[in-house]
């Protein structure tokens, strides 16, 4: 069973049984079917969706054998962003467990590669086969599910303060394309306002709250290589309501690191009231939608 399933609306989803009526209620029922050969067996991959809110839903992915008999393989729900987080080129990797990927994103905005599980695998694997890859040009349309939250609010700051914060992101992001291509100069650059940082943070931190230091970040988190600890600043949100549970999701759309893209969360599971220019902070499962050209 899927942890993040109550970020979608399925909190009462407690174990197998519940499960297997939310998975069957899916194969019977799906908005949206899709299939490709498994291969050199006679199998066939096939990914039933059904959404229970808007952009919001679940996964069930499984293959027919040559008796066009389905074998369950796993599930797993969705959030599919309205917003397009990057225009960088992406790579591709298999997990090892099961037929599902990840990509990565070698963002410059982040300064670290950015792995998430990858929604559109059916096209990826039409593309593989069909001897198309690498594709150049795509764009990435990334969100986040999480499952516990918090709302706090913005640092108040005026419009210089706001304009140099802007300047010194649009530098800092030159400095690591420039360092990722191997700029011995900025890579000093940058070593140098890391130590600036962190002794001026050091020096603040014992009279001020972290969080009115640090406007924003976006952190790999525990071991799973595809889940950060996120806070950035909402720049919209809503409410959506399951179809089949009645639980009510928060879709807010966040800016972090100057990255902009969509999370879901349970309405129980977020503590606060979010709004426009408040600020969430949380995990979240990252996940992407891979658009191409």
């Amino acid at each position: 069973m899927h942890k993040y399933l109550r970020a979608v609306g399925f909190s009462k989803v407690k174990n197998s049984k519940d499960m297997h009526e939310v998975i069957m209620n899916i194969l019977e029922n799906a908005d949206h079917r899709d299939y490709i050969s498994g291969g050199s067996d006679d199998t066939l991959l096939a990914e039933f969706k059904k959404e229970y809110a808007e952009h919001i839903g679940v996964v069930v992915c499984g293959e027919f054998d040559e008796d066009d008999k389905f074998s369950f393989e796993y599930c797993y729900p969705y959030l599919t962003g309205e917003n397009i987080t990057s225009m960088e080129d992406i790579t591709i990797e298999p997990h090892a467990d099961k037929e599902s990927y990840a990509g990565v994103c070698d963002e410059p905005k982040v300064g670290v590669s950015l792995v998430f599980y990858l929604q559109n695998r059916i096209p990826y694997i039409r593309l593989r086969e069909g001897g198309q890859l690498p594709v150049r040009g795509t764009t990435l349309n990334l969100s986040g599910l999480s499952i516990q939250g918090m709302i706090l609010l913005p640092i108040q700051k005026n419009e210089e303060e706001m304009e140099k914060a802007q300047k010194e992101v649009q530098n800092r992001t030159k400095l690591i394309a420039q360092a990722r291509a191997g700029n011995e100069n900025a890579i000093e650059t940058l070593t140098l306002e890391d130590m600036d940082t962190y002794n001026t943070i050091s020096k603040r931190i014992r009279r001020e709250d972290v969080m009115s230091l640090v406007d924003t970040y976006f952190m790999p988190y525990g071991v799973e290589c595809d889940q950060y600890s996120i806070l950035g600043e909402i720049k919209d949100c809503h409410l959506e309501v399951n179809r089949v549970t009645n639980e009510e999701i928060y879709v807010m759309t966040i800016e972090s690191n100057e990255l902009t893209f969509d999370i879901c969360i349970n309405k129980i599971d977020l503590y606060g009231e979010p709004a426009v220019g408040r600020r969430f902070k949380g995990v979240v499962w990252l996940q992407g939608f891979v658009n191409y050209p």
